[in-house]
């Protein structure tokens, strides 16, 4: 018989927990909540200060009862759930349902997966933090007041399998704003004037500034053409240079958001896969005999950037050996946002020590990339300054001012492990520019007048919804990916080219929820509830004073609502096509993920197609189809013919409507970092990337 137990929520930590602890314990797995609220019903009594019901979740009785009989034996019981609300929540649940005092030292908590920090935790057990359970309650609590309240409303107005919530709410109206934008803007014309130069052979760009005195803006052809009049030909004189050093500093080490930004724009994965992957890493990765199954990373559900004196330690001794003391960070304070709750740590690997290239045949490509990126920004943010020379030099023609910038890395500092990445297209590369000095005499090689439009903001990709979210104080780190998750699995949006598009559905429901529901979609109101539940955690109010707080205004709105919304009718279109199989009218229904065309014998008749979009290019394969646009099964966009599967003709690249001046096939759109760009699909032909 074994003298403790122990509960942790994964299978796979506690194994590892075991081997650290020894004989005398004995690890068990919760495998996550054992109670909940019903989903059959609301589970809030609202007439009793909100008191919830909770049951033993479906297929848990016998992982509980299991638990129940290890706990009977031991001669004390510990809860490791994870560091955050939830796992305090599950903790105290746990307690509950164990008939553990919750006022006892039985609860213990780790931030890493590693044998001296599990051996430290349990040196300092204390009773559960109802502060922290509460808040974790109230969420939950105010979630299903909300979600059970709306949810059956959208159901009888709109169509079933709906719901609304207080942030999935916001995320989908910062959507729909932002296509509304796209929709109604403007594009307005601007014009510049692009040279290329010449100095000892050395090729260098620059643009058109305006006046000495004056920075010019060209809105059109003919300002362009009174500039190049002004011009005395292709003969340029240097009229100024400053030279600058710039420090560039390192990020910080990653937060719960940071990480999902960053992986989705270096390794293109999505959040809920980033997390997936992150607490693979954080349970444990057996790497041999030697070390077993030990966690590589900290916590990855995090608001802080902050670091343990021991990590930053081990941190500067990697760096001094592996690159010198000049790289060595001088000391300075971390900044912390103001809305971070600085529970734990930031995420980082449990041992610099531990390089990427020691677990690359260990892991898997992904686990792996994850792990470097992960490692790779810990070091990073603990190195010196990256030191630049920047140099801008105005060159005159007349009275027309071209100005040129260059830059060159005098010192990587940390960009000799990391550079972070941006959501928007950058040029990495240094510009160097031939030694310069004023008075010099530079020949233009061209001078390209260039018309441009302004564009619309752009669409979200699931990274930039995510620093929104964060930056508005909406939602907190653990609600971001299975936020994204649900707005995709009702149909309100679709990814299209990684970016969010709202769908038809989605407008409709967004529009029923801002009429009726005004306070759910308004980002200050949103954002204070946020600030409001933190407070429950930080111990400064009440979880049920909270919830009546919102509740009440509510409750009007939602009786509001079941009165006054019209009935949605979602009628079908027809398509102006006969069935295949049966030969009656084809017509456009509304899905969980758009529009599609189905039989309108339905149920007589179950034949459904895909709308498929021309994109007015004849495919150039059978010489007889047109090229349509398709989606694949993980919704990625590829091009077809519609003679399928007559033609077998299909491209991950669009087609477009001019044959290769070569060979006379087809030409495709090559997406690239730095732009489109036009290459044909038989031959060498390309042409320059457009951006």
């Amino acid at each position: 018989m074994s003298d403790y137990l122990v509960i942790v929520e994964s299978p796979a930590k506690a194994k590892t927990i075991e081997r650290y602890l020894g004989k005398k314990y004995k690890v068990k797995a919760s495998i996550g909540h054992v109670r909940d609220l019903p989903r059959s019903q609301m589970g809030v009594d609202v007439e009793n200060n909100y008191e919830p019901k909770y049951i033993t979740i479906r297929g848990k009785g016998p992982v509980l009862q299991d638990l129940k009989n290890a706990a009977k034996k031991a001669k004390k019981v510990y809860l490791a759930a994870d560091p955050d609300r939830e796992g305090e929540a599950i903790a105290w649940h746990l307690a509950n349902s164990l008939n553990v005092d919750i006022d006892s030292d039985c609860r213990v908590v780790f931030n890493e997966i590693t044998k001296d920090a599990i051996l430290e935790s349990f040196k300092h057990p204390r009773p559960i933090n109802m502060d922290l359970v509460d808040a974790q309650q109230a969420r939950r609590i105010l979630d299903r007041l909300v979600g059970y309240n709306i949810s059956p409303i959208l159901w009888k107005k709109v169509k079933k399998g709906l719901s609304a919530g207080r942030v999935q709410s916001v995320a989908l109206r910062l959507i729909i704003d932002r296509e509304n934008e796209i929709n109604q803007f403007v594009p307005e014309e601007y014009w510049s004037i692009e040279g290329q130069f010449e100095k000892s052979k050395k090729a260098f760009d620059a643009l058109y500034y305006g006046t000495e005195k004056d920075k010019v803006k060209l809105s059109n052809e003919d300002e362009v053409k009174e500039v190049l009049n002004v011009m005395k030909g292709k003969k340029f004189e240097v009229t100024n240079v400053v030279k600058k050093e710039r420090k560039r500093n390192p990020a910080p080490s990653f937060t719960t958001s940071s990480l999902q930004q960053e992986a989705a724009r270096k390794l293109n994965f999505r959040a809920r896969k980033t997390m997936m992957l992150a607490q693979q890493l954080y349970e444990g990765i057996d790497l041999g005999k030697k070390e077993g199954t030990v966690g590589l990373i900290t916590y990855m559900r995090t608001d802080s950037t902050r670091i343990s004196d021991s990590a930053k330690a081990d941190a500067l001794t990697y760096i001094q050996n592996e690159y010198g003391s000049e790289y060595i960070a001088s000391k300075k304070a971390e900044k912390q946002s103001k809305k971070a709750q600085d529970a734990h740590e930031a995420v980082r690997p449990t041992s610099v020590l531990r390089t990427p290239d020691q677990v690359k045949n260990i892991l898997s490509r992904d686990l792996f990339r994850l792990y470097k990126l992960i490692w790779e920004r810990f070091v990073a943010s603990q190195m010196a300054s990256a030191i630049l020379d920047t140099v801008a030099v105005d060159l005159k023609s007349g009275e027309a001012i071209f100005r040129a910038n260059g830059s060159q890395v005098k010192f990587s500092g940390f960009m000799k492990v990391y550079v972070e990445g941006t959501d928007d297209k950058t040029d990495d590369k240094d510009k160097l520019l031939p030694i310069l000095e004023v008075g010099d005499k530079v020949n233009a090689l061209s001078i390209e007048p260039k018309q441009h439009f302004t564009q619309p903001p752009p669409r979200y990709s699931e990274a930039r919804l995510v620093k929104t979210l964060e930056e508005l104080g909406i939602g907190r780190p653990s609600t971001y990916a299975p936020t994204l998750d649900t707005i995709q699995k009702r149909g309100y949006v679709a990814l299209e080219t990684k970016r969010f598009v709202p769908t038809e559905l989605g407008t409709i429901v967004h529009q029923l929820v801002l009429e009726f529901f005004p306070n759910i979609l308004d980002i200050e109101f949103t954002a204070q509830m946020e600030r409001d539940l933190d407070s429950v955690e930080e111990g400064q109010v009440k979880w049920v004073q909270v919830i009546d707080g919102f509740y009440k205004d509510f409750e009007k709105h939602v009786e509001h609502a079941d009165k006054e919304m019209e009935k949605i009718v979602i009628k079908d279109e027809p398509t102006g096509e006969d069935c295949e199989n049966c030969g009656s009218p084809m017509v456009y229904k509304l899905g969980r993920f758009g529009k599609f065309m189905a039989c309108s014998n339905f149920p007589d008749c179950r034949n459904t197609k895909a709308i498929v979009k021309e994109i007015g290019v004849p495919c150039s394969s059978c010489g007889e189809g047109q090229i349509v646009e398709r989606k694949s099964k993980t919704k990625r966009i590829f091009y077809g013919c519609d003679r399928y599967p007559t033609c077998d003709f299909v491209s991950w690249d669009k087609p477009i409507n001019r044959p290769c001046p070569k060979c006379n096939d087809m030409l495709v759109e090559k997406k690239l970092k730095k732009g489109i760009q036009i290459q044909c699909v038989s031959c060498d032909y390309k042409e320059d990337p457009q951006s």
